[in-house]
């Protein structure tokens, strides 16, 4: 397994409550499963996730299945919800 930190950004940070937490997972999609199933994270939270982009230590993860996506320890990941504005 490994650690890291999940940085929320725009909305994804008020639907999770916090700016930044742990993650201690070996895919992506693990660490988002354990992050929406926290105490307190509703249908809300896991709807921004939904629609929300991500970076992995700065690296775009675009259209690869969350669970082929592998954490490395101490990265950093980013999520980021749909922008308004143009």
């Amino acid at each position: 397994m490994a650690k890291g930190t999940i940085r929320y950004w725009a909305a994804a940070k008020a639907a999770a409550g916090a700016e930044q937490e742990p993650y201690d997972a070996q895919t992506l999609a693990e660490a988002l499963a354990a992050a929406a199933g926290r105490d307190g994270r509703g249908e809300d939270f896991r709807r921004v996730l939904a629609r929300s982009s991500f970076l992995i230590d700065g690296d775009p993860v675009g259209t690869r299945p969350h669970d082929a996506v592998a954490l490395p320890e101490g990265g950093v990941v980013e999520v980021l919800p749909p922008f308004a504005g143009g």
